[in-house]
């Protein structure tokens, strides 16, 4: 376990805070303190890479830890890390008047293959951000650098056509459904590709201004595992997401919400990994660390990433934070596993005044 370059520190975001005066007031703990146990817990914890771990309270006080080459600054391959920003951004434009939540992707794509006698011709924008959309089946152009987007959205829907699925019925943990619900964007937006999408995104919010969709290419991007981002970007994401300055009530409450409370969960790699029955939002976990699900929707949300990168936002304890990190493909549990080992020093920096 590499600890050559480790660094820590904290950043102090409301101009009213300070060390000095949240110890002053503080009489049942220090937040140095539990700063110092977090740095210890986290240089002990067991990663095959180098990483980087930032949270922050709700006071904003942010506690950084950077291990070996890794940095905030460190530009990561998203994984599925993507999705929970692939659907914030297509929120907005429900909100903004481009789309409903009850669009079909017939509505907005005339190439799409599927016709009113297959049970998928209801599938809704809804269950598309929600997975439940019936989609299972994803061609290889997904991954195809050279393919070209709107065909290959097209080749998804001729792939599945016929499965037999109802939308709503299954949950199916997999990227073709926020591949259709971005190409129903692009059309709905009326604009020449998910780069106008985001590019505008970035200009309204400010956010990822060096973040990209770029995987497998930038003309064919896997909109739910295709990004590169740093660790202070998704953060900043996560703040403002929560500040709620990226959705309004409405919006938020519906990406919040259970959405597979009633569907079938086909496949989740939440239950092959962790035997943990995690439910899903839009573009986002609800986690729940039991072989049921047993837990409160909404309590703590995640999207965490195939090579180990885990944002995550406790809502219950009113903070967020991110590992960030790229290990080879499938060691999202090691990600997991990190915050895990920390989660009882992070809790403790996090509620004490």
């Amino acid at each position: 376990m590499k600890k050559l370059g480790v660094l820590v520190s904290c950043i102090f975001l409301l101009t009213n805070f300070s060390c000095t005066n949240k110890k002053s007031e503080a009489t049942s703990c220090s937040v140095d303190a539990k700063e110092s146990e977090l740095f210890v817990a986290l240089a002990a914890a067991s990663s095959e890479v180098d990483f980087s771990f930032a949270a922050e309270r709700s006071d904003g006080r942010r506690f950084k830890y950077q291990r070996g080459s890794s940095s905030l600054l460190t530009s990561y391959e998203s994984a599925s890390t993507s999705k929970l920003v692939t659907a914030v951004i297509i929120l907005r434009l429900v909100e903004q008047g481009h789309l409903s939540l009850t669009d079909r992707p017939q509505d907005h794509i005339n190439t799409w293959p599927i016709t009113n006698t297959d049970s998928l011709f209801t599938m809704t924008l809804a269950q598309l951000l929600s997975f439940t959309s019936g989609l299972e089946s994803e061609p290889l152009c997904l991954n195809a650098a050279g393919s070209n987007f709107a065909n290959c959205v097209t080749t998804i829907g001729t792939s599945n056509a016929g499965n037999g699925v109802t939308p709503g019925a299954k949950f199916y943990y997999g990227g073709a459904h926020l591949q259709v619900a971005g190409m129903m964007a692009i059309k709905a937006r009326n604009v020449g590709s998910w780069q106008d999408i985001f590019t505008e995104f970035k200009i309204q919010t400010g956010l990822f201004p060096t973040g990209a969709y770029d995987l497998p290419s930038s003309s064919n991007p896997r909109l739910a595992g295709g990004m590169h981002w740093t660790g202070n970007e998704y953060l900043d994401f996560l703040k403002a997401l929560k500040a709620g300055q990226l959705l309004n009530t409405s919006s938020m409450n519906l990406l919040l919400a259970d959405h597979t409370s009633t569907a079938t969960i086909a496949y989740s790699p939440a239950m092959t990994g962790l035997s943990e029955d995690w439910h899903y939002g839009f573009g986002l976990w609800h986690e729940c660390q039991s072989a049921v699900f047993n837990c409160t929707a909404g309590t703590r949300i995640s999207s965490p990433g195939a090579y180990g990168a885990y944002p995550y936002w406790d809502r219950s304890r009113n903070y967020f934070a991110v590992v960030a990190r790229q290990g080879s493909l499938g060691t999202y549990t090691n990600g997991i596993a990190i915050e895990r080992s920390v989660r009882t020093q992070v809790e403790a920096w996090a509620s004490c005044l």
